[in-house]
């Protein structure tokens, strides 16, 4: 029983890298000792499968029960000081990168490729998900969009280090997303981020256990390029996306509040790469 209570905590902490900017679940899945156990489940599901369904039942409802009880403060905090949030989560995703930057030559030297990599995705990243919103319109809150939001996630699951939220701000989905979520929506919000997440963790599991064996290396210099420009796309105003940041009412107050939490969320993001590699 004590076992499967510490399961059911870990899954509550694992929830925050669902629902908080900068924050990873898959870091977080290693911090607490599962990420490779959780790796292997999902891609080779058949194998022990019934031993690995129970081990992670309780880390699923701990989730669940994460996301209720942490969307509701994280919504008032974002309707009320959005942009000192906002700039404590970009430091908090900032204090991340130098742990991904070593990571990503931890297995192969960094060639030229690499930086082609890194630099391509940055530059290719940043211009399409500013540009997304102009080219198709803001994307609508409904069970298909929440779909994609469920793969964001999943995806933020398997690959360390990529924070779903970031993406979901800039999409526009993430305060509907919270909204259902604080409400406890099963239907309409719940139920598609579950289909979203688990066809995505079936589809992709095997092929990121591949990559990360096959392609270590180009594979994070491609995160670090996705994580660096979606950061920046947080602080930058987009007059399509309902949720981007806005500086309207700002005064000096603000900034020097949003530069102190900035500050607290670069040794925050630092702090947990140093349990991550601690523990993982």
């Amino acid at each position: 029983m004590m076992a499967w209570l510490i399961r059911l905590i870990k899954g509550v902490v694992i929830a925050l890298g669902f629902i908080l900017p900068g924050v990873s679940g898959g870091v977080l899945a290693a911090i607490l000792g599962i990420y490779e156990r959780m790796l292997s489940f999902l891609a080779h599901i058949r194998r022990n499968f019934k031993a690995d369904f129970f081990y992670f039942l309780p880390v699923g409802i701990g989730g669940i029960l994460g996301i209720g009880l942490l969307s509701r403060p994280l919504e008032f905090l974002l309707a009320h000081y959005q942009v000192i949030v906002l700039w404590g989560f970009a430091g908090a995703i900032i204090g991340s990168l130098p742990a991904l930057w070593v990571e990503s030559q931890s297995r192969h030297k960094r060639d030229r490729i690499d930086f082609a990599w890194l630099i391509g995705t940055f530059i290719v990243s940043l211009v399409v998900l500013y540009a997304l919103p102009y080219i198709f319109g803001t994307l609508p809150a409904n069970f298909g969009t929440f779909i994609l939001a469920g793969i964001l996630i999943a995806l933020g699951v398997l690959v360390p280090g990529l924070s779903p939220s970031n993406l979901l701000l800039i999409l526009g989905l993430y305060t509907p997303m919270l909204t259902g979520f604080k409400s406890f929506d099963l239907l309409h919000v719940f139920l598609p981020i579950v289909i979203g997440g688990v066809l995505a963790m079936l589809l992709f599991a095997k092929g990121m256990e591949h990559l990360l064996e096959t392609q270590h290396s180009r594979v994070f210099h491609f995160i670090l390029g996705i994580v660096a420009a979606s950061t920046l796309l947080i602080l930058v105003p987009n007059a399509k996306v309902a949720d981007s940041i806005s500086y309207t009412g700002a005064n000096a107050m603000t900034f020097i509040l949003a530069v102190i939490f900035a500050a607290l969320g670069l040794l925050l993001g630092i702090w947990m790469s140093h349990l991550e590699e601690t523990y993982k």
